[in-house]
């Protein structure tokens, strides 16, 4: 989750990512069938524990990211993200958002796909 450079191989939900996965860092994200580009910064790593992804102009539109994981007793990785928005344009920008369940969904695949397929004592 934090090898910027091998995001597109094993995360369909994702073309390019320039920049380095890592705390205070800006991410340069491109996703399929969108010419756009997302800038978010990278905030609250803890690792193999939390990240937080953030754009946005904090007070008018901003969204946020988190990327949670949490060992369980059984030895597996509980894997959650949520995005949440803020600001005061909310009311309005809000209604023109997509519906990310199914984009989540894919992401959570692939990654699922990806950590069975990488043996445990190998580097993320």
């Amino acid at each position: 989750m934090t090898d910027a450079g091998g995001f597109p191989r094993w995360n369909s939900t994702v073309t390019s990512i320039e920049g380095q996965i890592r705390e205070g860092e800006r991410l340069c994200i491109r996703v399929p069938g969108s010419d756009r580009t997302f800038t978010p910064k990278v905030s609250g790593v803890v690792p193999n524990q939390r990240m937080t992804w953030a754009g946005g102009l904090a007070g008018i539109f901003k969204g946020a990211r988190l990327f949670t994981l949490a060992e369980l007793d059984d030895g597996s990785t509980d894997f959650a993200m949520q995005e949440n928005f803020s600001g005061f344009l909310l009311p309005i920008v809000g209604r023109w958002l997509p519906d990310f369940r199914p984009i989540f969904e894919r992401y959570a695949t692939d990654l699922k796909r990806e950590a069975e397929r990488v043996p445990r004592n190998a580097p993320n």
